[in-house]
């Protein structure tokens, strides 16, 4: 006999698991990666701007992409990075300011601290066991357990909950966040808008790694400024509410019940959990995404890739601390759910055209992650059967496009909280014990420091 349940249902039993369970794990595993790597590599993160200076300087280096050799550095960069800016650094920050407080905007910045170690670690992992399969330059923490670690389950059972996911989860998450936005300012259905959307996706993802990267480089670097240059006109124009805001951060990341009103409820705990996640969600270090990006680039030394992961989640860290300074300095958050509190902030400012400017912008970075996190999804493809399914991969991704216009956001960020832990812990593992190898890499990176050769 067939039991069903509803969405409701659902969410709230998800919603228990992730909080008495997997988010406790979560946290455990990438703080304390993320710490054993700051620690054991001096504070990579003291090379961020250094990191930022090289990027500027390669930005302007054109190099055309070919399945066969992989990527340019900057490329490489700005795949990882359209996968990092999507929903979860404006959607993303909101709910989890709604659901963890001002505390959790603390937790995010640890979280994207710390994890500029950690995926620092990954991209010089993916550059030392990338390889090539059917003439794809593939890599990521499937090759790196395989060949690293001699683990063939664990690699496989990586490169499962990826495809899974990367394609089909994560599709949904960024296709619901579009459609969210855009019906809020647009009289036309949610399916109209995914089916459109869809259309643009399999367009870009049928030109396979030229495509993707030709649109990578193009269009990540100019929403983020634009996304960035929006947001500080709205904090500039409410300039008086910026210290309170930053001290209810602090105030709530330690002391959530001394705010009272809105964060009645709140503990440091459900602070850190929805602070972690949605900074997971947001920078991906740790998650084991990302370096599939990093493996193709073309460079001489992994260690220099490892030095453009660093400006991938400092990226995330100043989008996602726009978005969290929009929405307290407007004290949207205390009358607007997570997606709503995201648009009526720039509204605050702009009215009509503030909605506009959120939807527009959010379908971008929506779409670029997409095509980001599918390029993911098809690496490991690629590991598990070959280049024969990529063509029936990419029609399946473009039907969850429309299939994630109708569903409940909430439902849809809880099930990628859960699923987010199954790539974490086995990516982890595979981070803490071939940790030598990236150490090794940093003396060689220190080296070449010291000879003003970076």
């Amino acid at each position: 006999m067939l039991i069903f349940i509803s969405q409701e249902e659902l969410l709230e039993s998800v919603r228990h698991i992730n909080n008495t369970y997997l988010g406790p794990i979560l946290i455990v595993f990438l703080l304390g990666a993320g710490l054993y790597y700051t620690i054991r590599l001096h504070f990579i993160q003291r090379h961020v701007f250094r990191a930022f200076r090289l990027t500027f300087k390669g930005a302007f280096k054109r190099c055309k992409a070919t399945k066969a050799e992989g990527m340019s550095q900057f490329q490489a960069l700005s795949t990882a990075v359209a996968a990092q800016l999507g929903t979860g650094n404006i959607i993303g920050v909101a709910t989890a300011i709604a659901a963890g407080g001002p505390g959790a905007v603390f937790w995010l910045w640890v979280s994207a601290l710390v994890g500029m170690a950690t995926n620092y670690a990954e991209a010089v992992l993916s550059q030392l066991y990338k390889t090539s399969i059917d003439g794809h330059v593939v890599g990521g923490p499937a090759y790196y357990i395989l060949k690293g670690l001699k683990s063939k389950f664990l690699a496989t059972f990586f490169a499962i909950v990826a495809v899974i996911v990367l394609g089909f989860m994560g599709t949904i998450v960024q296709s619901n966040s579009i459609c969210l936005t855009l019906t809020n300012v647009l009289p036309v259905k949610s399916i109209y808008i995914g089916i459109v959307v869809a259309i643009i996706v399999g367009f870009i993802l049928i030109g396979g790694i030229t495509r993707i990267a030709a649109f990578a480089e193009k269009v990540v670097p100019i929403m983020a400024c634009i996304y960035i240059t929006g947001g500080l006109i709205v904090i500039g124009m409410n300039y008086e509410h910026v210290v309170p805001a930053i001290e209810s951060i602090f105030v709530g990341a330690f002391s959530p019940q001394s705010l009272g009103g809105g964060v009645l409820g709140i503990t440091i705990m459900k602070a850190m959990r929805y602070g972690i996640s949605r900074g997971l969600f947001s920078n991906e270090a740790g998650i084991g995404t990302t370096p599939h990006a990093h493996a193709v680039a073309k460079v001489k030394h992994p260690y220099e890739q490892g030095m453009m992961a660093l400006v991938g989640v400092g990226t995330n860290f100043i989008v996602c601390t726009i978005s969290a300074l929009i929405v307290l300095v407007t004290g949207t958050h205390l009358t607007n759910t997570g997606a709503d509190a995201a648009q009526a902030s720039f509204g605050t400012a702009f009215g009509e055209g503030g909605l506009i400017f959120v939807a527009v912008t959010l379908f971008f970075f929506s779409l670029t992650t997409i095509v980001g996190w599918y390029f993911f999804a098809a690496q490991n493809l690629r590991y598990l059967i070959g280049e024969k399914c990529i063509t029936p991969f990419r029609m399946m991704v473009v039907a969850v496009v429309v299939v994630g216009s109708i569903l409940q956001v909430e439902l849809v960020w809880e099930l990628t909280d859960a699923f987010n832990v199954f790539l974490v812990v086995p990516n982890i593992i595979a981070l803490l014990l071939l940790s030598p190898k990236v150490i090794e890499q940093t003396r060689k990176l220190a080296k070449a420091i010291k000879d003003k050769q970076m």
